[in-house]
């Protein structure tokens, strides 16, 4: 899924462009032979991992992989993405001992955008409605990019249902230090590059044509998963992620610069998303903390000195692990290194000592 986890601004977006000029070389007739396996495999696919809990924001899809009695790991997925980013490793995952569950977030996957304002914390809240669905009285939460966000949201609503936490690149600093640091000519400039950078929402006829604007062909088999970013409008038609950046107030660059600068004129998500401090909610932790940080020249959260202040402020709970010359998604990038240092983390929870992270 290269693809769909390449990520070209600060802030995460997805090009769909090199997706459908490589499909158009692989001939129409053989794409769509893969189309229809795709729809088969992802069908049988959702009747043995996937599920729906309503909540009092939306209707909310999630995944589960492994055994119930095993200790719960909730994975909260990256911008664009949803519950799916984690499949690659969920089997390696669960058999190092987790019961992996991974949600879709508002406007991802199969969970609609509400039609009322939503933040972070509402996301925190469906968690929370989850795991009493699952009876699941404490977990492991986890998260990548703004799903990081979302997990430090998540422990400062319910800091009790908490076993420890995850962060892979996102939550433990606030989003907007970087930018809040830039000379105002220097943030423009950004602002400028992201204009150029904005893909605007396209719509298909039919999804498969959807499917075709993003399949690789760089990588083999008919990649369902694929199948899972595609949503079909009320028009009939079909989009990929349709909303998504008016729900983060990164539609233009107008919302951008609000959502820097004049955080509280943005729409609730994105407000909460700019807010959010992790080292006020992080002033009593008091479970096991593993901050994963790849450190390269186009991270988007490039926030290595941040991360290990908060470590060094709380040595008894922070692990950090900084992943050089990776710029964001390590799970997808260093896999091996991901799943090893998930497996370390696990041991921790099943032996807690207070004294682990002491260096």
């Amino acid at each position: 899924m290269k693809t769909i986890l390449f990520f070209l601004s600060s802030f995460l977006f997805i090009t769909f462009l090199k997706g459908q000029a490589n499909s158009l070389a692989l001939g129409t007739n053989s794409l769509r032979t893969e189309f229809t396996i795709a729809k088969r495999e992802f069908a049988l696919y959702e009747k043995e991992h996937g599920k729906f809990v309503q909540t009092s924001n939306v209707l909310m899809h999630y995944l589960t992989w492994g055994k119930p009695t095993a200790i719960p790991l909730i994975w909260v997925h990256g911008s664009l993405t949803n519950g799916y980013e984690i499949k690659q490793i969920a089997n390696r995952l669960i058999n190092a001992g987790y019961y992996l569950i991974a949600i879709d977030y508002y406007g991802h996957g199969q969970t609609k955008i509400p039609t009322h304002e939503v933040s972070l914390y509402h996301v925190a809240d469906d968690i929370k409605v989850l795991m009493d669905k699952l009876k699941i009285k404490k977990a492991i939460i986890g998260g990548f990019s703004r799903g990081g966000y979302i997990s430090s949201a998540f422990y400062d609503a319910y800091p009790q249902r908490v076993l420890g936490l995850i962060l892979e690149d996102g939550g433990s600093v606030s989003s907007n230090t970087y930018f809040h640091k830039l000379s105002q000519q220097e943030l423009d400039n950004r602002i400028n590059i992201f204009q150029k950078n904005i893909i605007n929402e396209s719509y298909f006829e039919t999804q498969f044509e959807a499917y075709r604007s993003i399949y690789d062909t760089t990588e083999k088999g008919n990649q369902f998963e694929i199948l899972s970013w595609i949503t079909k409008m009320k028009t009939g038609k079909w989009s990929i992620c349709p909303g998504l950046m008016t729900l983060f107030n990164m539609a233009d660059s107008n919302q951008y610069r609000d959502l820097i600068q004049h955080t509280t004129s943005a729409s609730l998500f994105g407000e909460s998303m700019a807010i959010i401090e992790p080292k006020i909610v992080y002033r009593n932790l008091n479970v096991p903390l593993l901050i994963l940080d790849p450190f390269g020249e186009n991270d988007p959260f490039p926030f290595e000195k941040e991360n290990i202040a908060l470590q060094k402020q709380h040595p008894n709970w922070i692990k950090y692990i900084s992943y050089k010359n990776t710029e964001h998604n390590i799970h997808y990038v260093h896999p091996e290194n991901f799943i090893s240092d998930l497996t370390g983390f696990l041991t921790i929870i099943k032996t807690p000592d207070s004294n682990y992270f002491k260096k």
